[in-house]
């Protein structure tokens, strides 16, 4: 076969080391956070998990896609490793906003509460509204892999990645309500549910640099938009995009972050 007919190597995907490491560093973490769910059996910590699980297949499918030239021939596992990224994500998106909406209603001082703000915490519609960005990427991916020139596949892509973007800067602008929140709230009250754990101390700022984290990958992701090969370019790709991602993942894994079983947060009074 021709080099044409080599997926991987046509989309970029040629490190085996890099591949390798990731998924090595991500089983630690998703027995980390398999062994939290059984603590802690909220939604969210099962999105977290679920990531981990995601990705240490993706990367693992991804190492075995870049070293063997039978394995990168095949479509049906090159489509496979793609449709892993991309719903993987869902998990740490909504792992950060699902976290930061338990910690707010803790506050009592929220700032910028208006019709918007209490629009963007509705956590049914920011789930919808991320399902949808899933699905229109899948289907994109499944469109695109066989005919990276395919039009509606490559259109379905821009409008997946476009309300990712769009839902990760809702997420940052959250926390930056929270952060403003917990300074003006009294933090012996936020002792009293959360502990005094560096997780639950300084959660607000954790939070933040994991909004960070992700403005980083989605930027880069709108910013390559136009351009397959740029975005899978694993110069790029690994530092702006894999790496924030476990980066987010290590923070979550922090003590007190993710508050136990008994002190959820979402049953609360107010």
């Amino acid at each position: 076969m021709s080099s044409l007919d080599n997926y991987a190597k046509l989309f970029g995907l040629e490190s085996v080391a890099a591949a390798g490491v990731f998924a090595a560093l991500y089983a630690p973490l998703t027995v980390w956070f398999s062994i939290l769910l059984i603590r802690h059996r909220s939604y969210v910590v099962f999105t977290l998990t679920l990531f981990c699980q995601i990705r240490f297949v993706a990367f693992t499918i991804r190492a075995i896609l870049a070293g063997s030239e039978s394995a990168g021939e095949n479509l049906d596992l090159f489509i496979a490793d793609e449709v892993l990224f991309s719903v993987g994500f869902f998990g740490l998106l909504y792992g950060a906003y699902g976290l930061v909406m338990d910690r707010l209603a803790l506050c009592s001082n929220i700032s910028f509460d208006n019709i918007i703000s209490r629009l963007t915490r509705n956590r049914m519609l920011f789930h919808l509204t991320l399902s949808t960005g899933i699905a229109l990427g899948i289907t994109g991916i499944v469109e695109t892999s066989d005919d990276p020139s395919d039009s509606i596949g490559s259109a379905l892509r821009k409008v997946s990645v476009i309300i990712f973007v769009v839902l990760t800067v809702l997420q940052a602008y959250q926390t930056v309500t929270l952060v403003i929140a917990e300074r003006r709230d009294d933090l012996d009250e936020r002792t009293r549910y959360l502990g005094t754990s560096l997780g639950a101390q300084h959660g607000a700022l954790i939070f933040m640099t994991i909004a960070i984290l992700l403005l980083i990958r989605e930027i880069f992701m709108a910013a390559t938009i136009a351009s397959t090969s740029k975005q899978n370019n694993e110069h790029l790709w690994y530092p702006l995009v894999a790496l924030p991602e476990l980066l987010c993942m290590f923070l979550y894994a922090l003590p007190g972050l993710i508050p136990p079983k008994h002190r959820d947060v979402l049953n609360l009074p107010k």
